[in-house]
């Protein structure tokens, strides 16, 4: 397992998340939104996740886990860094809901390439929308979620891990 479990307010986690093009606010103390969150940070210190349990949804996908941060500056493989990311997710979180897992690419933001979110497509999400904001919306169902594995950290499993 690559990830070990950290916090919202993790300063080493925060310097990755204020190089996120979804931090809203470089500098603050806490980068995550209100909720539920899993914050995980690789062993190396080179890439970050957070799985967060929305409270206010805005969107199509309700009570989906959604993926609110990834960024990854050297720690392996992106697509294999999302898989570990979920089944840590899964550890700590237990069963995905039935909505799954969702992420929001925003496309301008993200290197040119042909298919914004391709290391999401790669870890088995799908594409199934967008926003009214442009942002593409990524989709991993349920049933697909990696087998849950402790990241490193985890004491106990709080909701019951499958």
């Amino acid at each position: 397992m690559i990830w070990r479990l950290s916090n919202r307010a993790d300063p080493h986690a925060l310097m990755l998340a204020d190089r996120h093009y979804s931090r809203q606010k470089p500098g603050t103390r806490q980068f995550v939104a209100p909720g539920g969150c899993i914050v995980l940070l690789s062993v190396c210190g080179r890439a970050l996740w957070v799985s967060l349990r929305q409270r206010i949804v805005k969107h199509a996908w309700p009570g989906a886990w959604a993926c609110a941060l990834f960024r990854n500056e050297g720690a392996g493989l992106a697509s294999d860094l999302i898989a570990q990311a979920l089944a840590a997710t899964r550890s700590i979180g237990g069963n995905p809901p039935p909505a799954g897992v969702i992420t929001f690419v925003d496309p301008d933001m993200v290197r040119r390439k042909r298919d914004p979110g391709l290391c999401f497509l790669r870890a088995g999400f799908r594409v199934v929308g967008a926003t009214r904001k442009g942002l593409i919306v990524l989709q991993m169902p349920a049933l697909q979620v990696p087998a849950p594995i402790a990241p490193l950290g985890q004491q106990f499993t709080f909701g019951g891990a499958a």
